[in-house]
């Protein structure tokens, strides 16, 4: 009798993308605000980006446009994940697996590089320093306006970091299941 292997890393990976994408569509990653004179916030995860600029909401379709492959690739990623862990020793599996557990990781690489971007962005164009995390005051040069801003991530970013960590670990596992494969008796 063939025993049944469920590769439970890969089913905390998959589970986990798949929370990662419903909680990030209402909680950012990552928030950004800006006092008055200005009022304005955002709210930054992969899949879901709100702007807001003195109580007026902005939408950008070309953001839309990337949260919305950002949503596809994680649920594709999780369900890939999910489906591998039930079914490891399938012929199929590792494909599902290559597959799957790159997705968090490279959702995970682009948000830090976005996020890293945006200082340099603001330093660059506006000449004033935006915090990744934290409270500051912002002097415009050649002005007497200040704004205060504040920035600060989220619990869901850390999320990330546990997906795309269970992904990882689902891969390196994945060998162990198929090194104690056992393999069918002669005929």
């Amino acid at each position: 009798m063939m025993q049944t292997k469920i590769n439970f890393i890969a089913l905390a990976a998959g589970i986990s993308t798949l929370l990662l994408v419903v909680i990030s569509l209402f909680v950012p990653w990552w928030q950004f605000m800006a006092g008055t004179p200005v009022n304005a916030q955002v709210d930054f995860s992969p899949v879901n980006v709100n702007l807001s600029i003195s109580g007026t909401s902005v939408a950008i379709p070309l953001i839309l446009a990337l949260n919305i492959a950002c949503l596809l690739t994680l649920l594709a990623g999780g369900i890939a994940l999910t489906i591998y862990s039930v079914k490891p020793t399938a012929p199929y599996s590792k494909h599902l697996l290559g597959f799957g557990y790159k997705k968090p990781l490279y959702i995970l690489v682009a948000f830090i590089a976005v996020i890293v971007a945006l200082p340099l962005i603001a330093q660059s164009l506006g000449g004033f320093s935006l915090p990744l995390i934290g409270a500051t005051t912002i002097t415009r040069q050649n002005s007497n306006t200040s704004v205060n801003v504040s920035a600060a991530l989220n619990w869901p970013f850390y999320l990330a970091f546990v997906a795309t960590g269970l992904s990882i670990a689902a891969r390196f596992y994945h060998r162990k299941i198929t090194e104690t494969q056992v393999a069918p008796p002669p005929k």
